[in-house]
């Protein structure tokens, strides 16, 4: 967050003596408070669901052995999986210091998480501006204004979707990314800098040197969020970085090379430290098309989940009127270009983008309406409108993050609202192998320490073709006309030691119930050694 602000006051006494400065926080500095209070405790109350199962498991693996950890989710080497981040590492290694789980460690993420994403929204958006007000409008905007139907994606920051990914790893590299478009962008502007730094002066290279570790690893912890954060990164050194263009050399105008020469040292610091990193090849992932089937439905549904950011298009277009190299704007295009290339070519996971296409227009209408007053007409009726929208978006989607269900008056949607295993876990020893037929099961199990006998999530560590027929194998298990030999056959293949079925499926003749669940109906079995 932005630094407090330091208020004269009428000297008396011993505060004579310190000069009669006392501090006040910033309006930031108090509502971003106020805002990491509330969705901590938000985040807190809803039982983790969805990629929390998976993200457990990592901690998990990690925990286990933390220099080779196995595949996340089965009974398989882990080498390559692009889940062995840094983020993960440090998670495994706190979980081993401590002792804690990897539940209780994905939980514990989401309030350090938040305070990463606050302190860098705080510094990236005073370098947009000076305005106090302006990190303040820029947080409301960027939890209000998506669209009328939930939006529940990794990497979103809508009020509703903070409330179960604030423990991801995609949390942390947006906050990451704000700080690295801080220091970005205050070193593009800072034009005493680029006079001083001559061809051979040393003076701030490594600073350029340690904001391309910041970026390479953004890059190692979510790297579709580095598409993003790339592309902001080159909108805000081509709009706003001076000194770029030499003297006239016969018609042409040459690059100067000390700027060139820094920023490439940004990159290539960025690019040396991700391919360093020993756990996995971040840069094999480019071509990587295992899960783009899964994230096509970002597309079908971006009208219905977007739309009420559309209200920052005027105050874009404003601030490409008044220079058509404002960072926002270069960073809005590019942002577009990319998530058109992941429709019209077929790779859906660049929609992961999404999240943060919506930041230049949130973060723009909020300077806007940071402007001091009076008003003209036009911006009074942007204000409205940005008001309206906000309200909407809070009454249609977001509200049920916050109002408790004991005090909603109407009956807002509230976040999912999974069940928990630990009931099954405690019978089930690490490393041991599951089938379930449940979707929370097979989503969350391996977060306790197990593994499935056939991974929910594709990873670049199996071939997608064995986890496919892993899958058939479990799904030919489950037939209630497959044989004792034929389950026995599974059984031995994949050194299956349990089974957690849901209420509707039988449970087969040669397991035995152990335990079962009071709220879902669901067994778990023990299968025979051998069977």
């Amino acid at each position: 967050m932005s630094a407090g602000a330091l208020v004269r006051r009428p000297v008396r006494g011993a505060t004579a003596l310190r000069g009669g400065r006392s501090w006040r926080p910033t309006p930031y500095q108090a509502v971003g408070f106020l805002f990491f209070l509330l969705m901590t405790l938000a985040y807190w109350a809803v039982p983790l669901c969805c990629d929390a199962g998976q993200h457990a498991a990592v901690v998990e693996r990690l925990k286990a052995d933390l220099l080779h950890p196995r595949h996340p989710m089965a009974d398989l080497p882990g080498g390559g999986s692009a889940y062995y981040s840094p983020y993960a590492v440090a998670q495994g290694l706190s979980a081993r210091l401590t002792g804690l789980g990897g539940w209780e460690v994905v939980r514990l993420a989401g309030p350090l998480n938040l305070l990463v994403l606050l302190t860098g929204l705080g510094r990236f958006v005073r370098v947009l501006s000076p305005r106090p007000w302006a990190p303040v409008l820029t947080l409301g905007a960027m939890t209000l204004l998506w669209g009328t139907e939930r939006a529940w994606w990794s990497g979103y920051l809508g009020l509703m979707s903070m409330t179960g990914n604030l423990g991801y790893p995609s949390a942390f590299a947006i906050g990451l990314t704000f700080w690295a478009w801080a220091l970005t962008g205050a070193r593009t502007r800072d034009a005493r800098r680029v006079r001083y730094v001559g061809p051979s002066g040393l003076h701030g290279l490594p600073g350029y040197a340690g904001l391309g570790l910041l970026y390479g690893l953004i890059l190692l912890v979510h790297p579709i969020t580095a598409v993003a954060a790339a592309l902001g990164a080159v909108a805000l050194v081509a709009g706003w970085q001076r000194g770029w263009r030499g003297p006239a050399v016969g018609r042409w105008r040459g690059w100067r090379g000390p700027v060139v020469g820094r920023w490439a040292l940004t990159g290539g610091a960025a690019a040396a430290s991700a391919a360093l990193w020993p756990y996995f090849d971040v840069f094999a992932l480019a071509g990587d098309g295992s899960v783009d089937g899964m994230h096509r439905v970002l597309y079908l549904d971006l009208p219905g989940e977007f739309w009420l950011a559309l209200l920052g298009l005027p105050a874009l277009w404003l601030r490409g009127r008044a220079s058509a190299r404002d960072p926002l704007v270069l960073m809005f295009a590019l942002d577009c270009a990319v998530v058109a290339y992941g429709w019209f070519s077929g790779h859906y996971t660049y929609g992961r983008i999404l999240g943060l296409t919506l930041v230049p227009l949130q973060f723009a209408l909020a300077v806007e309406l940071a402007a001091p007053r009076p008003w003209g007409r036009r911006r009074r009726a942007l204000g409205w409108a940005a008001a309206a929208g906000a309200l909407l978006g809070f009454l249609t989607v977001q509200a049920g993050a916050v109002v408790p269900r004991a005090l909603d008056p109407v009956g807002f949607e509230q976040p999912p609202h999974w069940p928990t295993y630990e009931w099954a876990a405690r019978h089930i020893g690490p490393g041991e192998v599951v089938i379930t037929d449940g979707y929370y099961a097979g989503h969350a199990i391996a977060g306790y320490g197990p593994n499935l006998a056939a991974p929910a999530w594709p990873d670049p560590s199996l071939d997608e073709r064995e986890r496919v027929r892993r899958a058939a194998d479990v799904e030919a298990y489950l037939e209630p006309g497959s044989t004792r030999a034929e389950r026995a056959a599974v059984v031995r293949r994949y050194h299956v030691r349990w089974l957690l079925l849901t209420r509707w499926q039988p449970v087969p003749e040669e397991a035995v119930v152990v335990a079962w669940s009071e709220r879902t109906g669901e067994v778990l079995a023990r299968v025979p050694a051998g069977e």
